[in-house]
């Protein structure tokens, strides 16, 4: 084992924010686009939430969600079956060694925000936060 085994994982660095936000962006234009001539994308609005690039760059959880929440997981399989198209638009707009490997997963943030909602709502919770 290496010493880098045993240090605490630090988070994202900079260069892995940086990138993951250009991914994001090059991704949410080619959607609104309509770019991909997918039956399954037609006519859907998708919001690319966050994109999360490995270490080395060559792998990328992007997260997504159909507006209104709609048959996520027919949106998500139609993404991943036009990953390389997307992997290619991402390609052509950064210059990147290497073009990452992407994967379409749902956005669960706006749940969990929700629930945070909720929690804080209650009144057991509200009592707590006040004193």
């Amino acid at each position: 084992m290496s010493k880098r085994d045993h240090m605490p994982s630090r988070g994202p660095s900079q260069r892995q924010l940086r990138v993951g936000e250009l991914i994001r962006r090059t991704l949410s234009e080619v959607l609104a686009r309509g770019d991909l001539h997918d039956p399954d994308l037609s006519g859907v609005s998708v919001t690319v939430g966050e994109v999360q690039p490995s270490p080395d760059l060559r792998q990328a959880r992007v997260n997504v969600l159909p507006l209104g929440g709609q048959e996520v997981e027919k949106v998500i399989e139609a993404l991943n079956r036009n990953k390389g198209e997307l992997r290619r638009e991402i390609t052509r707009s950064m210059t990147l060694k290497f073009s990452p490997e992407l994967k379409f997963v749902a956005d669960t943030t706006f749940d969990q925000m929700d629930e945070t909602r909720r929690l804080l709502g209650e009144a057991r919770v509200r009592r707590d936060v006040e004193n």
